[in-house]
């Protein structure tokens, strides 16, 4: 075994390509805060608890021959699952699931307006 650590994730990078509209889902819908990121371009950037989500200019892909074929790309863990899926019915943002799994750990996955597969986790591991 190696004689180190490794103990987290610091940075998670998505691709979009309508940076604009990422960066008003991630924001505005989901409420992630924005980081001011000198010498770091032009990549939004945002807060998540000690770790950075970036999102950069590109077309995002699906795996292919995926098993399984619905996971997502990663989970957010949230405090109020419902609160968090009535913000997403008000921006219009379909759950083709619905909220999964039963208290205290339920969770609903969806697409970000990039494509990506995402899941929202209450009562996570």
């Amino acid at each position: 075994m190696p004689d180190f650590t490794i103990s987290e994730i610091v940075v998670l990078t998505l691709w979009a390509e309508n940076i604009p509209a990422a960066v008003n889902f991630y924001h505005n819908v989901l409420g992630l805060e924005p980081l001011a990121t000198p010498g770091h371009g032009h990549q939004p950037h945002f807060k998540l608890n000690r770790a950075t989500l970036v999102i950069n200019q590109g077309q995002p892909h699906e795996a292919e021959n995926a098993k399984p074929d619905r996971f997502p790309l990663f989970a957010l863990a949230v405090n109020d699952l419902d609160k968090l899926v009535g913000q997403l019915s008000t921006h219009e943002i379909p759950l083709p699931w619905g909220i999964e799994g039963q208290s205290p750990r339920k969770y609903v996955m969806f697409h970000d307006p990039a494509g990506n597969l995402i899941e929202l986790v209450q009562g996570h591991l």
